[in-house]
């Protein structure tokens, strides 16, 4: 099960969420009684279902009409329109109309910030927010000056300066793993 997603990702080059990161989120649902989820970032809805499929209800934000349209055909494939609420929109436009148990950040990794505060006003008390790729395929741990690409060296440092900022939230319990592609845990005190 699931596989037929994992497939299409790796064949159409979409990132999706590796399969330790996986578990983390999902290890995470339940240790944190998840109901509800702010998914920031779609892609084609693979960790949208996979928690939707253990009864989360997830509202998801995706820009890129393609991965819209795709995501659509993959939760209707798995019977899941009822459980999850695929938007389209940039997500730095939408306002939630509730709170959620779990934001999860797994988009534009330079607005990881922006996305951080606009959305934990919307964070239950002792929700978590967990965000994804901080180690970016490991070179947030490289001297950023090694790095020859301009943007990518931009990039890079604006991730570290995020992990940073993080660490410093008063109103946040955060963590570090470096499942999957790294990721932070931050629950709200």
């Amino acid at each position: 099960m699931f596989e037929d997603l994992r497939e299409y990702a790796k064949e159409n080059k979409v990132p999706i969420i590796r399969d330790e990161g996986l578990d983390f989120l999902l290890s995470s649902i339940s240790k944190h009684n998840v109901k509800t989820c702010l998914e920031v970032g779609t892609a084609i809805g693979y960790s949208a279902i996979r928690m939707a499929s253990l009864g989360v209800y997830v509202t998801t934000l995706e820009r890129d009409q393609n991965a819209y349209d795709q995501a659509i055909k993959n939760i209707k494939n798995y019977n899941l329109e009822n459980k999850i609420e695929p938007v389209l929109i940039d997500a730095l436009e939408y306002t939630p109309s509730k709170k959620y148990d779990l934001i999860f950040i797994d988009a534009a990794k330079a607005q990881n910030k922006k996305f951080f505060l606009r959305f934990t006003p919307f964070l239950n008390d002792l929700g978590i927010v967990i965000v994804d790729n901080l180690n970016f395929h490991g070179l947030t741990n490289e001297n950023p000056e090694d790095i020859k690409s301009k943007n990518l060296r931009s990039l890079v440092k604006k991730i570290n300066e995020f992990k940073e900022w993080l660490k410093l939230q008063e109103n946040f319990n955060t963590t570090f793993t470096d499942s999957g592609d790294g990721m932070s845990i931050s629950i709200k005190l």
